[in-house]
């Protein structure tokens, strides 16, 4: 029996990465769902407003932002949609490890064993997350993190690109680790860190992640 279509919400750089690994792990396609650019196509698929998701379908929202996905996830479910969880088949998943529905695994990540996925969480691509992590609701890691093991990353907490975060610590509720940093110590609550050993950036709050 043919897998039901996956409609993918964003038609930006990471919905289109969300295609690419679509296409490697060959799950068929329907098209995109972005208010932005609907009516047009993107890489041959059609594009639809997000609220005109057919009732009964799978998506997978393909934005970084993890306001956006939480907004974008509460109109597609009242919509009638199931979220899927996709994953390249070349990322690695060690066992004892659980995804929530809604989840982007993209190739070359290494997902350590006895790890938890929050819903509609993204691991992009290169990226490691080691043993006994536990990832909230909208946590994104970035091409080229490396989250050690028994590492808390709360609901909206997002590590940026080649960021580190060492053995046990936590990444608070929608806080924000910048590119290259190396977090040393638990990161508060909406708190932006930037550099090595991080700290916050003085004077930011998250507004959310920047788009890819």
């Amino acid at each position: 029996m043919t897998a039901p279509q996956l409609w993918i919400a964003g038609a930006g750089g990471v919905g289109r990465e969300a295609l690419d690994t679509a296409l490697a792990a060959g799950v068929p396609v329907a098209g995109f769902l972005d208010d932005r650019a609907r009516g047009t196509a993107v890489r041959g698929l059609p594009v639809l407003a997000p609220a005109d998701l057919p009732p009964g379908a799978r998506y997978l929202i393909g934005i970084a932002d993890p306001a956006v996905r939480q907004r974008l996830a509460a109109l597609l479910d009242a919509a009638g949609g199931e979220p899927a969880t996709l994953v390249h088949p070349r990322a690695l998943i060690a066992p004892e490890t659980e995804l929530g529905p809604g989840c982007l695994v993209m190739g070359g990540a290494y997902v350590s064993s006895s790890v938890r996925f929050g819903r509609h969480s993204q691991v992009h691509y290169n990226t490691t997350v080691g043993h006994d992590t536990v990832l909230g609701d909208r946590v994104t890691v970035y091409p080229g993190g490396n989250v050690s093991g028994s590492v808390h990353l709360a609901d909206g907490a997002t590590v940026g690109s080649n960021a580190v975060v060492l053995q046990g610590l936590t990444v608070g509720p929608d806080a924000f680790v910048g590119a290259a940093a190396v977090v040393t110590r638990d990161v508060a609550e909406g708190t932006v860190v930037v550099g090595s050993p991080a700290r916050p950036l003085a004077g930011r709050r998250t507004a959310g992640a920047p788009s890819r």
